[in-house]
């Protein structure tokens, strides 16, 4: 039997305009309030169940106050039983637990995928809910072979980047940046396996803080960035280095253009004639969407060039970084795609984003729906609003259960966009959609 909180709303609530508004906004001292007048759920039990002071249930109840805190929306969505979308999160394990009645296991593809590795990674603790996972026991003296062992599982655990968001994965890659800044600080190493190990942190703190970007937490991200650059250049490893500017190039892009500039640009000086294939590529289309997004397209078109010459360079058999490895052409046509869209040349745009994201998997739920943004962007462009209101639409089943801020931050400017050609049955729909 699946336990069920005392604080759990009745769906007849749960469903209530007033409620699902609250929840929208986060504005949970409403939803406190409404629960205890309509439903009879008392402070100190919502207090109890959400781990929040009595308190402070009454002063949030009074709209004095918000809670902020990813951590704390999700228990107290758990506590409520209020459903991930809700609130912005991915399903929660108690929804996938009880299902809609008649729906098998096997139903949902690629969502009930990323759902069950959220369930597992949350109820039962990574490790246990993947064993290959599993964190090698760490010998007196840290030795190269040692700190081999920890980027296998480094790469692993990127993996989950592709189906999950960064408000799922943000503590599992901290904790895994804990942990090697811990063994940095306590352990016995060669000079060797301190370099390759703080080479390591580099590395981790990257993938932390594109997580911490991904959910929202632009400060952590630019934190973490700061530690990788730190360790890239302690470990004097050139390529994580490079990597941790275009990182910060593409963090500090929102604020400061030009400083993002300057950062890509740093990041691509750092390429050498020992310089992965794939590395050179993926600074190369970093230097091209800074340019782009400053307007200066000539810029952007040079990079974009690089980048492909990079990429046409390659071996068969060339080993690359993990961390880099996933740069293909098809990512090379989505940001190209991408670059032109910002730079609102939608003739380039369309073509090359459409084809692309034709084979593009599903899989990638979040990524997918972030590039047919800027695919709906270009339409728009174009004066194809029929086009645009059905990839938005696209877009929005995707990222409806994926923990990542950025895809509802690119839909919504688009959906502003289409509010105006209302009276077309297709923008009707995914604006109504929308507000589900």
């Amino acid at each position: 039997m699946i336990y069920q909180p005392p604080t759990a709303l009745p769906p007849g609530l749960l469903n209530d305009e007033d409620v699902q508004r609250a929840l929208k906004e986060h504005d949970f001292g409403a939803v406190f309030r409404i629960a205890r007048e309509r439903a009879g759920i008392s402070y100190s039990k919502i207090a109890a169940e959400c781990d929040i002071k009595p308190d402070r249930v009454g002063t949030l109840a009074r709209g004095q106050g918000r809670i902020t805190s990813f951590e704390k929306v999700v228990q107290i969505a758990d506590a409520l039983r209020v459903p991930g979308r809700a609130v912005g999160l991915a399903p929660r394990p108690w929804e996938i637990d009880a299902g809609p009645a008649g729906t098998s296991s096997t139903e949902n593809g690629p969502q009930l995928h990323r759902r069950t590795i959220l369930q597992a990674a949350t109820t039962t603790g990574l490790a246990a809910a993947l064993p290959a996972l599993h964190r090698p026991e760490a010998p007196k003296r840290i030795t190269a072979a040692y700190v081999d062992r920890l980027r296998a599982r480094t790469a692993r655990l990127r993996r989950l980047d592709d189906i999950l968001g960064g408000g799922d994965t943000y503590r599992v890659y901290l904790g895994e940046v804990q942990y090697t800044k811990g063994l940095l600080n306590r352990g016995s190493f060669t000079d060797d396996s301190r370099r390759r190990l703080t080479a390591l942190l580099a590395e981790q703190a990257q993938q932390a803080g594109w997580a911490a970007f991904d959910g929202g937490r632009t400060r952590d991200a630019e934190g973490l960035y700061q530690e990788s650059l730190d360790s890239a250049r302690t470990a004097q490893d050139t390529d994580l280095y490079g990597n941790s500017l275009a990182f910060l190039a593409y963090s500090t892009i929102t604020d400061d253009r030009r400083t993002a500039v300057t950062f890509a640009e740093d990041s691509c000086a750092t390429i050498n004639a020992r310089t992965p294939c794939s590395v050179r590529a993926l600074l190369y289309e970093r230097l091209a969407w800074a340019c782009a997004v400053n307007n200066q397209p000539t810029g952007a078109e040079r990079a974009l060039a690089a980048a492909r010459k990079a990429l046409a360079e390659s071996e068969p058999g060339e080993a690359q970084p993990d961390w880099s490895a996933w740069v293909d052409d098809t990512e090379l046509d989505i940001m190209t795609g991408r670059c032109w869209t910002e730079l609102r040349r939608p003739l380039r745009a369309v073509p090359v984003l459409s084809t692309a994201l034709a084979r593009y998997s599903d899989d990638h739920a979040r990524d997918k729906a972030l590039y047919l943004s800027w695919l709906a962007d270009a339409y728009l462009t174009a004066g194809e609003i029929e086009q645009a209101a059905l990839t938005t639409g696209r877009a929005l089943e995707l990222s409806s259960a994926v923990a990542s801020i950025r895809p509802r931050q690119r839909i919504a400017p688009l959906l502003d966009q289409l509010r105006p050609y209302s009276e077309l049955s297709v923008v009707r729909d995914v604006l109504e959609h929308s507000a589900d």
